[in-house]
């Protein structure tokens, strides 16, 4: 998990350097707009889908266009900022995504418990003196 935090921060440092580096670029400000890989990797965990991360996967991509308008108005330290918090915002939405998917899986992980220790009693016999 530190691993992963450490990649989101270099991703969001890239993309903030992204960002400012081609915000004077003509070029730039007509071509698609870049994306955060913290937001690449909510909407891979399947943020989308859950309600709560989905609310906070829209606020990263909010936030990551208004950081850009920032950037192009060369206000570049409130895009930074902009920046960063839409890298923790897209963080968040990826781990609520995989939360929501762990207990899914802890939830049916317990069904099969269940189920098997059921396939698996033994009949109780009325004779408790014979092992």
């Amino acid at each position: 998990m530190r691993y992963l935090h450490m990649v989101a921060i270099a991703g969001c440092l890239s993309a903030v350097s992204a960002i400012i580096g081609c915000a004077t670029d003509a070029e730039a400000k007509q071509g698609p707009a870049p994306t955060s890989p913290s937001i690449n990797a909510a909407e891979e965990a399947g943020a989308t889908k859950i309600p709560s991360a989905s609310f906070y996967l829209g606020l990263a991509k909010e936030e990551l266009t208004a950081a850009q308008k920032l950037a192009a108005d060369d206000e570049k330290e409130k895009a930074v900022s902009l920046l960063l918090r839409a890298d923790a915002d897209a963080q968040l939405a990826a781990a609520l995504a995989h939360e929501d998917a762990e207990k899914t899986d802890a939830t049916e992980t317990m069904a099969r418990v269940k189920q098997l220790r059921q396939d698996n009693q033994m009949p109780v016999s009325d004779d408790r003196s014979n092992p």
